[in-house]
């Protein structure tokens, strides 16, 4: 495998690209954004690096590519990246599970006191001048509920916890025979969902995006939840019904949100969500710090020469369960 081609799925003004030139100088590199600037290249094209997370490009890259023996996606979600015909080959996906889990975790922890410390209070009060005290709350002691125990959701529970409060989880797979987690005071199944949400003062959304996690918080996990809970998505848009949400929201069902990511995004010009003042909104960019985009770059870098050496790749995907 010395002398490998990676066509990479970019504009190749991306100032990122410049990492590439850590690779062995053997390698071949193609970079572009239209079908035209890998009809050369993808005859010996060993690796497909899908930097632009365009899934329909990637899809006719990959029909062009014949010899691909690993494809990588800069992203963690991965609901636009699979396609049969990739989920069916036996080249291995992998993703960038990890990499912005941090920024994330801290993102949850931030939401959760911006409700607790009314903080969108104290700053009306600044901007209008007005002098009034309230109470605050304390988030030790209180609970979070994470939906989607992941590299996300692990990420969340390791900072609520040293704040002192307590954590519960759904995972896939359910619970373990022995609970060994010590993040976590109990682990729940899918099916329990609605067992949980009325332990919670707070729910995070971490799921990936799959046939069974959309719309999974719906109108019968918010008629779960507590009038004074709080709902998080920190992982994909339609894993919350939001439409059942945005009910919740204005019925006083929930008391408050606070969402990186939507059903659609940007977020329309008059969508509800943005004039509720229970809702704190971040556009899709609460893992976005000076050097994500570097990270990311470096993670697929240091996977490249893993793959060099034979070596089990990090982050393969389940392609047949979509995460």
């Amino acid at each position: 495998m010395d002398n490998n081609t990676v066509v990479v799925l970019a504009n190749p003004t991306e100032p990122q690209l410049a990492m590439l030139e850590q690779l062995p100088p053997e390698t071949g590199i193609a970079v572009g954004n239209t079908l035209e600037a890998f009809e050369r290249p993808a005859g010996d094209a060993t690796v497909i690096f899908n930097w632009s997370l365009n899934g329909e490009l990637l899809r006719e890259v990959f029909r062009m590519c014949p010899g691909v023996q690993w494809v990588h996606t800069r992203s963690a979600g991965l609901d636009n990246i699979l396609f049969p015909e990739l989920i069916a080959s036996p080249v291995p996906v992998t993703n960038g599970t990890g990499v912005f889990s941090a920024s994330l975790g801290e993102f949850a922890l931030a939401a959760i006191l911006f409700f607790a410390k009314g903080l969108r209070r104290m700053v009306r009060n600044q901007e209008a001048g007005v002098w009034e005290q309230f109470d605050v709350e304390e988030i030790a002691g209180k609970t979070v509920g994470i939906v989607g125990y992941g590299d996300i959701g692990r990420a969340v529970a390791t900072r609520v916890r040293a704040m002192g409060m307590r954590v519960l989880a759904v995972r896939r797979s359910g619970p373990s025979v022995y609970n060994v987690d010590p993040l976590v005071s109990r682990i729940y199944g899918p099916g329990d969902l609605l067992e949980m949400l009325p332990l919670c003062d707070y729910v995070v959304a971490a799921a990936p995006l799959t046939l069974e996690t959309r719309g999974m918080i719906g109108r019968a996990a918010f008629a779960a939840m507590r009038p004074e809970a709080v709902i998080l998505n920190v992982g994909r848009g339609p894993v919350i019904d939001e439409a059942a949400m945005v009910e919740a929201l204005g019925s006083g069902g929930i008391r408050g949100a606070a969402l990186d990511v939507f059903d659609d995004e940007p977020l329309a010009d008059g969508h509800p969500l943005w004039r509720m003042k229970n809702v704190l909104l971040s556009p899709h960019c609460a893992d976005h710090t000076p050097d994500w985009l570097e990270r990311a770059m470096q993670f697929f870098i240091d996977e490249y020469f893993r793959f060099l050496r034979g070596e089990p790749l990090m982050n393969v995907v389940e392609k047949q369960k979509g995460y």
